[in-house]
């Protein structure tokens, strides 16, 4: 009998030299089989593996293709690129923001520096809950300061929200698309994602009542990467059905504030994880959990355990900036600098089937049926300029669509422009143009 891992890796080895090209289309699993005289059940064995190393990604209905060369998922979308247009990550810092925090930095030296070298927990302090709870507040909700917890980031937030909530073993509901940090932090958890089918809409509520999960991962405002906000009607159906079905709710809210007003789901099952990341800079990150009163302890525990509670620096900074109007006042700008390039994204890729909400930093954007997600990625990196597959985001291998994210945050105007021109001008063209080395 063949081991599935030496005949994987030896097509591995066909990548690496480059006989095997980004895009390219394996045989069908059936026609695999026969040529290599092995079984059927093997050949799926081999598909399963080259997916698991990252060398493949499989495309409902259309099959298997080779992805385009990258370093890991998870990686590639935590740390900065050499790309010369980084489309990929959305690190977007406003030019005059150094100033605008320095005067919050300054006092916090002058007047609150001791107090900020000794540790701090999770729930913070009485200023910091009271600060944070007033811009979390959202829709007509405003979290009871006394649930506001602290974590170091939105991914640790996240984190202690999962464990909470789910068992080690346990199931955990997501869209079918997602932020991939969650699928890293299921895999250390020991959790098994369930991916639910979105449609237009987000995640449609018969699929979570098949589901059989206590607990679901959704964000509802501002998707990643979909860049789409769940409509009024389908928050209330999905309401209705987490109700019924008992189960609680992760609602990452951390693109919230560029979106529409709206209150979390249903806020008495629903813990809240948001960041100053998106709002702020990637170099200043305090994360937020608010669960309900009922786990409140629970999380808190869970964030103590995993090592993800907040420095206090970083909080007493945090705090000064929200008290004091700075991160209202950069909210309102990358708000309308966010309008400014999705306005772009409409001038420059017109004609082309882009979804993304008006106030979104990011777009989803389905390709001419001639283009592979990933033969385009590598084409656009060929080009200078770095973009996301959806592979990336898919939970389940062989169920990734045929588009690409574009984060549009971290690009200067001038250059993300051009690279969208350059990009246009790809798809418009043919993967045959393309000379692959």
């Amino acid at each position: 009998m063949a081991d599935y891992r030496l005949i994987a890796d030896r097509l591995a080895a066909e990548v690496a030299a480059g006989r095997l090209k980004p895009g390219d289309r394996l045989p069908p699993q059936r026609a695999f089989a026969r040529r290599h005289r092995i079984a059927g059940s093997t050949a799926a064995r081999v598909y399963g593996e080259l997916i698991r190393r990252g060398l493949a990604v499989g495309e409902v209905g259309r099959g298997t293709f080779v992805r385009a060369a990258r370093p890991p998922v998870e990686p590639a979308l935590a740390e900065p690129g050499g790309a010369r247009v980084d489309l990929e990550l959305n690190f977007c810092v406003l030019p005059d923001q150094p100033a605008l925090l320095a005067p919050g930095l300054d006092r916090l030296v002058r007047h609150g520096l001791g107090d900020a070298l000794t540790p701090v927990g999770v729930r913070g302090t009485p200023e910091a809950r009271a600060a944070a709870a007033g811009t979390l507040a959202r829709g007509g909700w405003t979290p009871d300061e006394r649930r506001v917890l602290f974590t170091g980031n939105g991914r640790q937030a996240i984190a202690a929200a999962v464990s909470a909530l789910v068992p080690v073993g346990g199931r955990l509901g997501v869209e079918a698309v997602t932020y991939p940090v969650v699928k890293a932090i299921a895999t250390r958890l020991g959790i098994t994602l369930v991916p639910l089918p979105v449609d237009d809409a987000g995640v449609l509520p018969q699929a979570l009542r098949a589901a059989d999960v206590r607990a679901v991962y959704l964000q509802p405002t501002l998707h990643n990467p979909l860049g789409a906000t769940m409509p009024e009607r389908r928050r209330a159906e999905l309401v209705d059905t987490v109700r019924e079905l008992d189960v609680q709710v992760i609602e990452d809210a951390i693109y919230a504030f560029l979106g529409p007003d709206l209150p979390p789901l249903a806020p008495e099952r629903t813990t809240v994880v948001d960041s100053l990341s998106k709002r702020l800079a990637p170099g200043l990150t305090v994360g937020f959990a608010v669960p309900p009163g009922h786990l409140v302890d629970r999380v808190a525990a869970a964030a103590r355990s995993g090592g993800w509670a907040v420095g206090h620096f970083a909080l007493a900074a945090a705090t000064e900036w929200l008290a004091d109007g700075t991160v209202a006042s950069i909210v309102d700008r990358k708000r309308a600098l966010a309008h400014e390039r999705q306005q772009l994204v409409r001038a420059r890729l017109a004609g082309f089937d882009i979804s993304a909400d008006p106030g979104s930093y990011h777009c989803w954007w389905r390709l001419p049926d001639r283009w592979r997600a990933e033969t385009f990625v590598a084409a656009a990196a060929r080009r200078g300029i770095a973009i996301t597959p959806a592979a990336a985001f898919a939970v389940g291998p062989g169920h990734a669509p045929n588009a690409v994210r574009l984060a549009l945050g971290s690009a200067p105007a001038p250059a993300l422009a051009a690279a969208l021109d350059v990009l246009a001008a790809l798809a418009e063209g043919s993967p045959e143009d393309e000379q692959v080395d």
